[in-house]
């Protein structure tokens, strides 16, 4: 058995960082495996200095976690793992332990497609101690790279205007998760179409794409070559134009459509892959217009991102097809997002909640305490705040919002709301039925469209409000002077 047969089969329970298990093993030594806990997903910033991001990676979730156990060849590896002086890093009764674990936890998250925002929770996870840790590397593994494209993708998107943007990436993409991975989420963030047939048949995902400049060079001129591919794939006919000289392929692009055009099809469009893409758009869209291929499509690659679309089309181009694919499926300007799994409340059996904090030199990194859930408040269709608060402490009709800044966001009663977070598993059981591809996308577009503006815009983008809500942010104050308290 290979590598790959090896290593893509389920359980998935071993995609885990060590410490996961070295702690579980010290909660179960010490008697607290079966404390009541909750953790929260989140993330520090938004990525590429953008004022949102967009939740992807749940469904990838659903899955490992109803996968969730130990294969008897996972628990022989675990078990044969030595601790630095030789001896065997976990007891066999610690090892029975596993055999028997199945989840028993309750997962609450935001639909895929949803916009959040920075230290909001995606997913909140409550259960007994031992199994929560243990989903925390795998959950931000799943959850954070989708997430990063997605948003990524969402901004390519609307840099390109409403013109369809195809994801090129997976010959540049990390590994084979990875571009599986980022063509998916970069169908949520709004793509149109991508190069991945992988992707395609697993998520039906549209396939688009022409031909190299291989296929071009493996003929003895450029015009031979088109009209073999023409003859090959008459209805599927983008010629990339550029491999000797653009303009000039432009115009035998043109003469093979005339061909298809005689023997009723029609040229799709032509390629650029590089050079000055604002004039030579320009000069191929008079060139294919002169020759009555008005409706021929000028689709444009060649390392682009949403800041060189933009630039692209203050400049006038004449692009109206986008091929993205480095800069989109490798996340290329943020390579990670800045995903984070906190631990914010616990309790003994029959006890009340003892409630968490982590404090650090760095403020960014200290965590928030609570049950949490995010709500979402409206202006007609228009988001216009979102309030953390605690389960337990409630939040009341007149929402006081206290932000990063200290900046308080007064809600009226009867404001339009909604809360975020909802049910995925409850004791370890499915609860949610996660929706189709193409419906995520929708719900990604209109997320979209319900945000001002100015918080979409890519440079510069106005911070949108959101922050704690007051009794939240009073009980966090409270603790954080209790723990310094404590260190004096």
């Amino acid at each position: 058995m290979g590598a790959l047969a090896k290593l893509y089969r389920w359980p998935l329970t071993l995609l885990n960082d060590l410490y996961q298990f070295t702690m579980a093993y010290g909660y179960w030594t010490s008697g607290t495996a079966e404390h009541e806990a909750v953790f929260h997903l989140s993330f520090r910033s938004n990525p590429f200095g953008g004022g949102f991001s967009l939740a992807c990676g749940l469904a990838y979730a659903i899955e490992w976690l109803n996968e969730f156990h130990f294969a008897e060849d996972d628990l022989a590896y675990l078990a044969d793992l030595r601790a630095a002086d030789g001896s065997r890093l976990f007891d066999a009764e610690f090892i029975e332990h596993l055999r028997g674990l199945s989840l028993a936890c309750d997962v609450d998250a935001l639909p895929e497609g949803t916009v959040v925002f920075a230290n909001e929770p995606l997913v909140r996870v409550r259960g007994p101690l031992l199994q929560c840790q243990l989903l925390e590397t795998p959950l931000l593994n799943l959850i954070n790279f989708q997430s990063l494209i997605a948003t990524k993708a969402a901004r390519v998107c609307l840099a390109a205007q409403g013109e369809p943007v195809l994801e090129f990436g997976l010959r540049r993409a990390q590994g084979i998760d990875g571009g599986v991975a980022a063509s998916r989420a970069a169908y949520v963030g709004g793509c149109a179409g991508t190069s991945n047939v992988l992707a395609g048949r697993l998520f039906g995902i549209p396939v688009k794409g022409t031909h190299a400049h291989s296929w071009i060079m493996s003929f003895d001129s450029e015009l031979k070559s088109f009209r073999a591919y023409a003859e090959a794939l008459p209805e599927n006919c983008t010629f990339l134009v550029d491999t000797y000289d653009t303009l000039e392929g432009v115009r035998r692009a043109i003469e093979i459509g005339r061909w298809l055009r005689s023997r009723g099809h029609e040229m799709a469009g032509i390629r650029l892959d590089s050079g000055d893409l604002a004039r030579l758009s320009s000069e191929a869209r008079r060139i294919l217009d002169e020759a009555g291929f008005e409706r021929a499509a000028i689709v444009g690659s060649n390392e682009l991102d949403e800041h060189a679309i933009a630039e692209l089309k203050m400049q006038g181009a004449k692009v109206n097809v986008w091929g993205v694919g480095t800069r989109l499926a490798t996340g290329w300007d943020q390579p990670a997002m800045s995903g984070v799994y906190k631990l914010s409340a616990i309790r003994a059996p029959g006890a009340e909640w003892k409630y968490k904090i982590k404090l650090s030199e760095q403020a960014e990194k200290g965590s928030t305490p609570g049950i949490q859930q995010v709500r979402r408040f409206r202006s007609g269709e228009r988001f216009v705040a979102d309030a953390i608060y605690d389960e337990e402490l409630g939040i009341v009709d007149e929402c006081v919002i206290v932000g990063e800044d200290r900046k308080q966001t007064r809600l009226s009663a009867g404001t339009p709301h909604e809360n975020l977070l909802l049910p995925i598993f409850r004791g370890g059981q499915q609860v949610y039925d996660p929706p189709a591809l193409d419906a995520i996308r929708a719900h990604a577009q209109r997320q979209l469209a319900a945000l001002d503006p100015a918080v979409r815009r890519l440079e510069d983008p106005r911070p949108y409000p959101v922050g704690l809500e007051q009794r939240l942010h009073e009980l966090k104050r409270r603790l954080i002077g209790e723990a310094r308290g404590a260190l004096t």
